[in-house]
C-alpha cells in the first residue's frame, strides 16, 4: 500500500516533531490504523547496544501475524502505560514475555497482544541503516537475554572491543 499524497507531503514539510508519552502513542495508533509505519527517535538505554539513545526506528503495524521470538516490538508497558521498545523473549497464548537487551533479569512481564503496537523493521544510526539485532541473530539474542547471558557477554566483550577499536598510533584518530 502506497502512502497517500497528503502523507508524503506532510512527511516532507515536517522535518522534526518532538512528541513523547501519550501523544506519541496516540500518533502511532492513528498512523497504524491507516496501515502505515511510523518513524521516530528512540530514547533511553534499555536496548543498548543494539538500539542506542537517539537512533531512529521504523515501526510497522502488526499484521495478522503475531510477534515471534526475537522480534523487537513497540508496546504499551502494562504497569507504567508508557511506550517501550524491547525484544520478545517468548510467546504464549496469553501474550509475549518482553525485555530490554540491557535490562538483565528485569523482564517487562507478560504483555498481552493488544498492548503490542508494532514491530521495529528498520534502525538507523547517524543516517545509516543498522541491521544487527533485527535479522536472524535476533533469536539467539532473545535466548541469551532470557538466560541472563547477554549482559554477561556484554560486560566482558565491551572493554575488549574498546581496547582493540582504538588506533595503534596516538596521532591518528579512529
Amino acid at each position: 500500500m502506497q502512502p497517500s499524497r497528503e502523507y508524503r507531503y506532510l512527511s516532507r514539510r515536517i522535518s522534526s516533531l518532538s512528541l513523547s508519552g501519550k501523544a506519541l502513542i496516540e500518533l502511532m495508533l492513528a498512523v497504524h490504523t491507516k496501515g502505515l509505519p511510523i518513524r521516530f527517535k528512540a530514547g533511553g538505554h534499555s536496548m543498548t547496544p543494539f538500539i542506542r539513545d537517539g537512533d531512529v526506528v521504523l515501526v510497522h503495524p502488526l499484521t495478522s501475524l503475531a510477534p515471534t521470538l526475537g522480534d523487537v516490538v513497540a508496546f504499551i508497558h502494562p504497569e507504567t502505560k508508557m511506550l517501550r521498545i524491547h525484544r520478545v523473549l517468548s510467546v504464549s497464548g496469553a501474550g509475549c514475555l518482553i525485555q530490554g537487551d540491557n535490562m538483565a533479569e528485569k523482564p517487562d512481564g507478560l504483555v498481552p497482544g493488544g498492548a503490542i503496537l508494532g514491530k521495529v523493521t528498520r534502525l538507523e544510526r547517524d543516517g545509516r541503516e543498522v541491521r544487527l539485532g533485527l535479522g536472524p541473530e535476533r533469536i539467539l539474542l532473545a535466548l541469551l537475554s532470557r538466560l541472563g547471558m547477554l549482559a554477561v557477554i556484554r560486560r566482558y566483550l565491551g572493554p575488549l572491543h574498546a581496547r582493540f577499536s582504538r588506533s595503534p598510533w596516538p596521532c591518528i584518530k579512529s
